[in-house]
């Protein structure tokens, strides 16, 4: 890690140990929507950890963000945050989780055993580069509208964790999830892959235009059930 990443960490108010998550935002980062997601996770019995992944670039949020952010300031946003993301390298990625899953060691919060990842959009591929990176770790992932392929079909094999991918239709087409599942049938992976029906890119941010409730449950009754298997007896 180069310097001290902020983070927002959310779990029971509660005193035993509870299983821990790291959940890798997407490229518009730690805001009151994704906080809303960390503590909803959190109330079912679980140590979530959301760390500002950019940090290198300053404290979260690194832009002025609207209450809500509509399509006709979208391509401004992603203008200045492109370059910030294409130049978190697959090196610091996995420096970083290194750190983020050192800290959770520590927090007395936190049970002993495996721990899961999540992640949405970009930070569904730092998901799947986390989970390949620690293979003896992580015993789940899942990512929400990623690049997941962009990992490469080696870091895939190195994955032992059980995998849920969601994938927004307007980010994959059938054909190409059928070569992203095939390669992971390859590598033998436990998972399930599939596209969640009439969304678009960013379908489980509710303060963007893309948000499709629908699908955001969706995304809930996939997470949770695979965290339950994964992490209730750890």
């Amino acid at each position: 890690m180069d310097g001290q990443a902020d983070a927002f960490a959310a779990f029971p108010d509660r005193g035993e140990r509870h299983p821990a998550v790291l959940m890798y935002a997407d490229g518009f980062g730690i805001r009151p929507v994704l906080r809303e997601m960390a503590c909803e996770l959190a109330g079912h019995g679980y140590y979530v950890l959301a760390p500002n992944f950019l940090y290198r670039h300053g404290p979260a949020p690194l832009l002025d963000l609207p209450e809500r952010i509509g399509e006709e300031v979208r391509p401004a946003l992603m203008a200045q945050l492109m370059p910030l993301i294409e130049a978190h390298t697959a090196e610091r990625v996995l420096r970083d989780a290194d750190a983020y899953l050192k800290f959770l060691t520590t927090q007395p919060q936190v049970a002993a055993g495996p721990v899961a990842v999540t992640g949405y959009c970009i930070g569904g591929l730092l998901a799947v580069r986390t989970a390949a990176a620690h293979p003896g770790r992580v015993a789940a992932v899942a990512a929400f509208h990623g690049p997941v392929g962009a990992a490469g079909l080696d870091a895939l094999a190195e994955i032992t964790a059980q995998v849920h991918f969601g994938h927004a239709e307007s980010d994959l087409t059938a054909e190409a999830l059928g070569e992203l599942n095939r390669a992971l049938d390859a590598a033998k992976v436990d998972y399930t892959s599939e596209i969640y029906p009439g969304t678009v890119h960013g379908f489980t941010m509710s303060d963007t235009d893309a948000f499709d409730p629908t699908g955001l449950q969706r995304h809930w009754d996939r997470l949770l059930p695979l965290l339950d298997r994964t992490l209730a007896n750890s």
